[in-house]
Protein backbone atom coordinates (compact mmCIF):
# COMPACT_ATOMS: atom_id res chain seq x y z
CA UNK A 1 0.00 0.00 0.00
CA UNK A 2 2.87 2.37 0.74
CA UNK A 3 4.28 1.84 -2.73
CA UNK A 4 1.03 2.92 -4.42
CA UNK A 5 1.00 6.20 -2.49
CA UNK A 6 4.57 6.95 -3.51
CA UNK A 7 3.74 6.33 -7.17
CA UNK A 8 0.76 8.72 -7.14
CA UNK A 9 2.88 11.57 -5.69
CA UNK A 10 5.51 11.24 -8.41
CA UNK A 11 3.16 12.09 -11.33
CA UNK A 12 1.78 15.11 -9.42
CA UNK A 13 5.29 16.46 -8.81
CA UNK A 14 6.28 16.02 -12.44
CA UNK A 15 3.04 17.69 -13.57
CA UNK A 16 3.68 20.67 -11.28
CA UNK A 17 7.27 20.87 -12.48
CA UNK A 18 6.09 20.82 -16.10
CA UNK A 19 3.62 23.64 -15.43
CA UNK A 20 6.31 25.75 -13.73
CA UNK A 21 8.71 25.17 -16.64
CA UNK A 22 6.04 26.08 -19.20
CA UNK A 23 5.19 29.30 -17.35
CA UNK A 24 8.87 30.24 -17.11
CA UNK A 25 9.41 29.57 -20.82
CA UNK A 26 6.32 31.57 -21.76
CA UNK A 27 7.49 34.56 -19.72
CA UNK A 28 10.98 34.47 -21.19
CA UNK A 29 9.62 34.26 -24.74
CA UNK A 30 7.32 37.25 -24.14
CA UNK A 31 10.33 39.33 -23.07
CA UNK A 32 11.99 38.68 -26.45
CA UNK A 33 9.07 39.86 -28.54
CA UNK A 34 9.81 42.11 -31.55
CA UNK A 35 7.52 44.32 -33.56
CA UNK A 36 8.09 45.48 -37.11
CA UNK A 37 7.62 48.96 -38.49
CA UNK A 38 6.63 49.74 -42.08
CA UNK A 39 10.20 49.35 -43.37
CA UNK A 40 10.34 45.73 -42.18
CA UNK A 41 13.21 46.22 -39.75
CA UNK A 42 12.80 44.72 -36.30
CA UNK A 43 12.22 47.17 -33.52
CA UNK A 44 12.84 46.26 -29.91
CA UNK A 45 9.67 45.64 -27.91
CA UNK A 46 8.78 47.51 -24.75
CA UNK A 47 10.87 45.19 -22.55
CA UNK A 48 14.10 46.08 -24.33
CA UNK A 49 16.18 49.19 -23.61
CA UNK A 50 18.96 48.42 -26.09
CA UNK A 51 19.68 51.27 -28.49
CA UNK A 52 17.79 53.94 -26.53
CA UNK A 53 20.05 56.93 -26.16
CA UNK A 54 18.96 60.11 -24.45
CA UNK A 55 20.87 63.14 -25.64
CA UNK A 56 21.16 66.16 -23.37
CA UNK A 57 19.46 69.32 -24.62
CA UNK A 58 21.54 71.95 -26.36
CA UNK A 59 23.02 74.08 -23.51
CA UNK A 60 22.74 77.19 -25.68
CA UNK A 61 18.94 76.86 -25.52
CA UNK A 62 19.07 77.41 -21.76
CA UNK A 63 20.19 80.99 -22.33
CA UNK A 64 17.66 83.66 -23.21
CA UNK A 65 18.29 86.02 -26.10
CA UNK A 66 17.04 89.36 -27.40
CA UNK A 67 17.11 91.36 -30.62
CA UNK A 68 18.39 89.65 -33.75
CA UNK A 69 19.31 86.50 -31.84
CA UNK A 70 15.66 86.21 -30.72
CA UNK A 71 14.50 86.62 -34.33
CA UNK A 72 16.94 83.94 -35.52
CA UNK A 73 15.87 81.51 -32.77
CA UNK A 74 12.19 82.13 -33.61
CA UNK A 75 12.82 81.22 -37.25
CA UNK A 76 14.53 77.99 -36.18
CA UNK A 77 11.95 77.10 -33.50
CA UNK A 78 8.96 77.81 -35.75
CA UNK A 79 9.85 76.53 -39.20
CA UNK A 80 7.65 77.59 -42.11
CA UNK A 81 4.42 75.63 -42.15
CA UNK A 82 2.53 74.24 -45.12
CA UNK A 83 -0.56 76.30 -44.34
CA UNK A 84 -1.15 80.03 -44.24
CA UNK A 85 0.30 81.72 -41.15
CA UNK A 86 -2.28 83.99 -39.52
CA UNK A 87 -0.51 85.14 -36.36
CA UNK A 88 2.87 84.75 -34.70
CA UNK A 89 4.64 86.27 -31.76
CA UNK A 90 7.84 85.90 -29.78
CA UNK A 91 9.48 87.66 -26.89
CA UNK A 92 11.15 87.62 -23.50
CA UNK A 93 9.55 86.92 -20.11
CA UNK A 94 10.97 88.14 -16.81
CA UNK A 95 10.70 85.75 -13.84
CA UNK A 96 7.06 85.51 -12.74
CA UNK A 97 5.80 87.50 -15.74
CA UNK A 98 2.98 86.55 -18.07
CA UNK A 99 1.84 88.11 -21.33
CA UNK A 100 -1.55 87.88 -23.01
CA UNK A 101 -2.22 88.61 -26.65
CA UNK A 102 -5.06 88.14 -29.08
CA UNK A 103 -4.83 86.86 -32.62
CA UNK A 104 -6.41 88.58 -35.57
CA UNK A 105 -9.87 87.30 -36.45
CA UNK A 106 -9.41 83.78 -37.78
CA UNK A 107 -11.85 82.26 -40.28
CA UNK A 108 -13.47 79.00 -39.15
CA UNK A 109 -11.34 75.95 -39.89
CA UNK A 110 -8.49 73.82 -38.59
CA UNK A 111 -5.33 75.45 -37.24
CA UNK A 112 -1.91 74.34 -36.02
CA UNK A 113 -0.70 76.26 -32.98
CA UNK A 114 3.07 75.80 -32.75
CA UNK A 115 4.56 76.66 -29.33
CA UNK A 116 8.25 76.90 -28.37
CA UNK A 117 10.41 78.25 -25.56
CA UNK A 118 13.99 78.54 -24.44
CA UNK A 119 15.44 79.05 -20.98
CA UNK A 120 16.33 76.93 -17.96
CA UNK A 121 12.81 75.97 -16.85
CA UNK A 122 9.31 75.73 -18.30
CA UNK A 123 6.84 78.09 -19.91
CA UNK A 124 3.06 77.79 -19.66
CA UNK A 125 0.96 78.37 -22.76
CA UNK A 126 -2.80 78.83 -22.71
CA UNK A 127 -4.86 79.23 -25.87
CA UNK A 128 -8.50 80.12 -25.25
CA UNK A 129 -11.62 80.88 -27.20
CA UNK A 130 -13.62 83.06 -24.84
CA UNK A 131 -13.78 81.15 -21.55
CA UNK A 132 -13.00 77.76 -23.16
CA UNK A 133 -9.34 76.70 -22.99
CA UNK A 134 -8.34 74.97 -26.20
CA UNK A 135 -4.70 74.41 -25.19
CA UNK A 136 -3.32 74.44 -21.65
CA UNK A 137 0.29 73.31 -21.72
CA UNK A 138 3.44 73.63 -19.63
CA UNK A 139 6.34 73.11 -21.99
CA UNK A 140 9.90 72.31 -20.96
CA UNK A 141 12.22 74.79 -22.62
CA UNK A 142 14.36 73.73 -25.58
CA UNK A 143 11.24 72.07 -26.98
CA UNK A 144 8.45 72.85 -29.40
CA UNK A 145 4.92 71.46 -29.58
CA UNK A 146 2.19 71.62 -32.18
CA UNK A 147 -1.45 71.54 -31.10
CA UNK A 148 -4.33 71.28 -33.56
CA UNK A 149 -7.36 73.51 -32.93
CA UNK A 150 -10.71 73.34 -34.74
CA UNK A 151 -12.75 76.56 -34.96
CA UNK A 152 -16.43 76.12 -35.86
CA UNK A 153 -16.77 79.75 -36.99
CA UNK A 154 -14.72 82.94 -37.23
CA UNK A 155 -13.01 83.65 -33.93
CA UNK A 156 -10.27 85.51 -32.10
CA UNK A 157 -8.00 83.41 -29.88
CA UNK A 158 -6.47 84.65 -26.63
CA UNK A 159 -2.95 83.37 -26.00
CA UNK A 160 -1.32 83.71 -22.57
CA UNK A 161 2.33 82.85 -21.95
CA UNK A 162 3.95 82.78 -18.51
CA UNK A 163 7.12 81.63 -16.74
CA UNK A 164 8.57 81.49 -13.23
CA UNK A 165 12.07 82.21 -14.54
CA UNK A 166 13.41 84.27 -17.42
CA UNK A 167 12.57 82.67 -20.74
CA UNK A 168 11.96 83.27 -24.42
CA UNK A 169 8.73 82.19 -26.06
CA UNK A 170 7.50 81.91 -29.62
CA UNK A 171 4.28 80.73 -31.19
CA UNK A 172 2.54 80.67 -34.55
CA UNK A 173 -1.07 80.05 -35.57
CA UNK A 174 -1.30 78.56 -39.07
CA UNK A 175 -4.25 77.26 -41.03
CA UNK A 176 -4.03 73.62 -42.05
Amino acid sequence: MGSKAARSVMPRRSARTAVVILVALSCSLAACEYTYDETGRPEAGPTSTAGNVVLPPDPALEETVTGEALEEWTKLALPESQGQSFYSSSGYLNPGESKSEQTVQLPGGTYAVTLACRGTRRVTFSVALGEAKLVDLTLGCANARVSVVQLEKDAILSITVGSRSDANFAYRVSRL
